[in-house]
């Protein structure tokens, strides 16, 4: 069976897929649980209806290459503003390298996803938690009850900024990297915000101002072997919430973006870090592109996710739309003005079916008004 549809049709009303969903989250053993007890076939809660992407297309490899820019001499090179301006305006994705975090580090993050979801299952289980409250916490699929079909891969959050987890609720098979790594990559968040900045024409701390850096997730995914690659995937097409993403990805691979109608590779450099504009950073500038993007399934692989995004405190209030200095009648608005709340319980309620959540905010005209952050009176916080 090549597809849910497929096996539904096979299994007709015995098939009950949400007893399934049930009995695999009580489990809480993930999809590395399925995999320890051995499966031959994967469940039928993974089984895509999507036709699965042909990665060993070489006429991809030929025709687009990802961005590479090496951020060395960040703070006195004009052309690195430039290749920066040009990846976010034509891909919305880039690799960067020579970015100051050390190899030891990087190293270190990747052992340390590896080894907190390899531990037993008995000990993950009291990190076990669908309650986003919390500062940390391990599932399998966040969108695991509203997304058609689930993804093989497991994951952990922990919230890095504004506030991080108390030292002793985090795992102390990882807290430790967790903690380095995370002052390494916000250091790196400032200073891509000042090249965006700088990129977009605007004074280097605009974007930092404005609180493009106040919050950061921490999304550690683990990918196990999968013994039907063919059926399902590691991650649903989606695009990020927040503003950016910075994400370090082991060098097996797997990680594919679409680009002008091709899935082309993200062949992983040693050393270096993927970067991509997120949902909210486009509805901010809309002079930048935000990119969809996958995994695909097979050898058991590991990516940690560092995602800048609005803290959630005050969301009630917080409504985003274009900057002011970037809006013109040559290039008038693109999306409406953006409430996070409508946003942020759009995208959870309807998972991640390929399309951004910012898509009911489009503008239906080219009607241009000022773009203001406001709070809940009306009242103006700082211009976005």
């Amino acid at each position: 069976m090549s597809t849910a549809q497929d096996l539904n049709s096979a299994t007709g009303s015995n098939y009950d897929r949400e007893s399934e969903l049930i009995a695999f989250e009580d489990k809480k053993s993930g999809v590395k649980g399925l995999v320890d007890a051995g499966l031959s076939k994967i469940p039928s809660i993974f089984i895509h209806d999507q036709p699965i992407i042909n990665k060993n297309s070489s006429t991809t490899h030929i025709r687009f290459n990802i961005p590479i820019i090496d951020l060395k001499g960040t703070n006195v090179c004009n052309e690195i503003i430039e290749n920066v301006r040009g990846a976010c305006e034509n891909w919305g994705f880039f690799q960067i390298i020579n970015h100051g975090i050390p190899q030891r580090v990087l190293d270190e993050m990747i052992d340390g996803v590896q080894k907190f979801h390899e531990m037993e299952t008995e000990e993950k289980i009291e990190y076990h938690s669908r309650d986003f409250r919390k500062k940390f916490l391990y599932l399998s699929n966040f969108h695991l009850f509203t997304d058609d079909a689930a993804t093989w891969s497991d994951s952990f959050l922990s919230v890095m900024a504004p506030e991080r987890p108390q030292f002793e609720d985090m795992p102390s098979i990882c807290r430790d990297i967790l903690v380095e790594y995370s002052n390494h990559v916000m250091k790196l968040g400032l200073t891509l915000l000042q090249l965006f900045s700088k990129a977009l024409g605007l004074e280097p701390n605009h974007l930092r101002n404005l609180g493009c850096a106040e919050g950061l997730f921490l999304l550690g995914h683990y990918y196990p072997a999968c013994p039907e690659p063919e059926l399902t995937l590691g991650t649903n097409c989606h695009t990020d919430a927040g503003f950016f993403t910075i994400i370090l990805q082991d060098l097996l691979g797997g990680l594919q973006v679409l680009h002008q109608n091709d899935w082309v590779d993200v062949t992983p450099l040693s050393g270096a870090l993927v970067v991509n504009v997120a949902d909210l950073l486009q509805a901010s500038l809309h002079y930048f592109k935000k990119i969809i993007y996958t995994t695909v399934c097979g050898r058991p692989r590991i990516s940690v996710a560092a995602i800048f995004r609005p803290f959630h405190d005050g969301i009630e209030s917080k409504v985003y739309m274009p900057i002011k200095e970037l809006v013109s009648e040559e290039n008038p608005r693109l999306y409406m003005d953006t409430s996070l709340k409508e946003y942020a319980t759009l995208r959870i309620t309807k998972g991640i079916d390929g399309k951004s959540a910012l898509a009911p905010f489009k503008v239906a005209s080219t009607v241009i008004k000022r773009a203001v952050l406001l709070d809940g009176k009306g009242d103006t916080i700082s211009a976005i």
